[in-house]
């Protein structure tokens, strides 16, 4: 009996792992101070997706090129745009999500 219930508590904790990696951005980390909402990458304007550091007109055209015929589910799926790695998603992660209406209203550039 304390064999399975072993069991089941690991089971449980894999699938709580595996929830939170999918969860939404923005319960991962706080946003900056200066931030005042995310960025949908399914629904946002180029212009809107311009807000974020380090996207320009060419990344913002390369997300939305790639979401018109593989949307995504998950926000580290976009490390699969030309010019996105694995630290550069990390870094974007806050102000991203893949639900909702994006709200951010300001640009986050550095001026």
């Amino acid at each position: 009996m304390k064999v399975l219930a072993f069991i089941l508590w690991g089971c449980t904790l894999g699938s709580l792992a595996h929830a939170q990696s999918a969860a939404p951005a923005t319960e991962h980390a706080q946003l900056p101070s200066n931030a005042s909402g995310v960025v949908n990458l399914n629904s946002a304007s180029p212009e809107q997706l311009e807000r974020l550091p380090g996207i320009g007109p060419a990344k913002a055209k390369a997300i939305v090129n790639l979401r018109r015929t593989h949307p995504f589910s998950r926000v580290d799926e976009l490390t699969k745009v030309k010019g996105f790695g694995k630290r550069t998603v990390v870094k974007l992660r806050p102000y991203l999500t893949i639900l909702g209406p994006t709200t951010l209203e300001h640009s986050l550039k550095r001026r």
